[in-house]
């Protein structure tokens, strides 16, 4: 357990106070939750504030491309197995959204933090994490967030030197590399679909061989580090060898990835595999993820996609045809406004679905799904894609300010 805490200071109160109080405005206004304008007044009375606020927890941060805020609440849920945790559950996880969380966690034994791929080294070197859980690198927000090698050169730096236990996935090259630096890492075989990411060695810049579920480089020997814990099937294999059922009510593989690696973060903490996994099974929906809906006499079921591997995993996840499917795409500051990568996903696996295209973007989606060769309808709104849509449960895809569209008109 983190040791015993300093008593904020004068100042650090004052912006808790001056924070909370900013929070309570932009929610009579109806502005949402209140908690990334909170942790910017708060943050600018003082500047200090995260490291405080977190001294006395044992901190773990989760970053990645996709996962982050399911990982982030399946973490939480196993580690109150052994006390209070503090979370930014919601996913505000730039250090604005983060302060504001651990603002309210003044009991709490745990913080467990998604922190937004850019501000990870940042971020850890305030709170001095006991484990940091780094899960996948893809292109996202190449607008904002850069190419994805030049990510995992600032997170190789900034995580040299850290004392945290890095927990990583030894399936994505981009992760080992970054992850490569830090003193004490233990390796998670949780698996990577999306791969176009991966051909070139992040360490020399050659070709990746990819035989099977290895990989290595075949110029400077970079290769797959042995890993500790494996996901294997419906089960998660700890370093004893010992297998360990996940039964989850989330669906998919990648959620299975995301109990491995929650397993092994947990170990760390000394919760058991069966107790963490048993904890974990509690979670039915994240952020409205995965929430099934009823709106306008159908059932909805919303699914976050926010590129182009978020889009492959959540393709394998979804009822075959002719399952109805509505695909929502905006591009506004939160999605990134470069909507290239739409040409990077993999459309042609919806070949047989009745799919009707709605948000900010409907054009540029639409003329990827033409060139795709598939049948689809434009529509201007939910209401009327959800009356054209054929009988049966409907499955809604979307990217993130899409996503908070649907979730707002359906009342969810």
């Amino acid at each position: 357990m983190a040791g015993n805490t300093e008593p904020l200071s004068p100042r650090a109160k004052l912006a808790v106070t001056a924070g909370k109080a900013a929070a309570a405005v932009s929610r009579a206004a109806g502005r949402g939750s209140g908690s990334v304008i909170g942790g910017k007044v708060a943050l600018k009375l003082d500047p200090d504030l995260l490291g405080a606020l977190a001294q006395h927890l044992d901190v773990v941060l989760v970053s990645a491309t996709n996962g982050k805020t399911t990982t982030t609440r399946l973490i939480a849920e196993a580690l109150r197995a052994s006390g209070p945790v503090v979370s930014n559950a919601l996913g505000a996880n730039m250090p604005a959204g983060i302060t504001s969380a651990l603002a309210g966690g003044s009991d709490a034994r745990y913080g467990v933090i998604e922190v937004d791929e850019k501000y990870l080294a940042g971020v850890a070197r305030d709170v001095t994490p006991k484990v940091i859980a780094l899960l996948n690198l893809s292109r996202d927000q190449l607008d904002r967030a850069a190419e994805t090698r030049m990510l995992a050169e600032k997170w190789r730096e900034g995580l040299s030197g850290s004392k945290a236990v890095v927990v990583a996935n030894a399936d994505d090259p981009l992760i080992v590399w970054a992850a490569s630096s830090s003193q004490n890492v233990v390796w998670v075989a949780a698996g990577q679909e999306w791969k176009d990411d991966a051909w070139s060695c992040p360490s020399c810049g050659g070709v990746m061989q990819r035989p099977g579920d290895d990989w290595f480089c075949g110029e400077c020997g970079f290769r797959r580090p042995t890993p500790s814990w494996v996901l294997s099937g419906d089960h998660v294999l700890d370093p004893h060898g010992s297998a360990w059922p996940i039964s989850l009510q989330l669906p998919g593989r990648a959620n299975k990835a995301n109990a491995a690696t929650s397993a092994a973060v947990a170990a760390v903490f000394g919760v058991p595999p069966q107790v963490a996994l048993e904890r974990m099974y509690q979670v039915q929906a994240v952020a409205g993820r995965y929430d099934v809906v009823s709106f306008q006499g159908r059932e909805l079921r919303l699914l976050l996609a926010k590129n182009p591997a978020g889009w492959l995993e959540t393709f394998s996840l979804i009822d075959p045809p002719p399952t109805p499917v509505i695909l929502s795409v905006n591009a506004r500051g939160a999605d990134g406004t470069d909507t290239s990568w739409l040409w990077d996903v993999d459309y042609p696996r919806l070949a047989g679905h009745p799919i009707f295209v709605i948000g900010d973007r409907k054009l540029d989606l639409a003329v990827r799904l033409e060139v795709a060769g598939l049948d689809f309808r434009v529509c201007e709104t939910l209401d009327e894609a959800v009356q054209l849509a054929p009988p049966g449960q409907i499955e809604l895809i979307a990217n993130y300010t899409a996503f908070q569209d649907v979730r707002r008109r359906v009342g969810n």
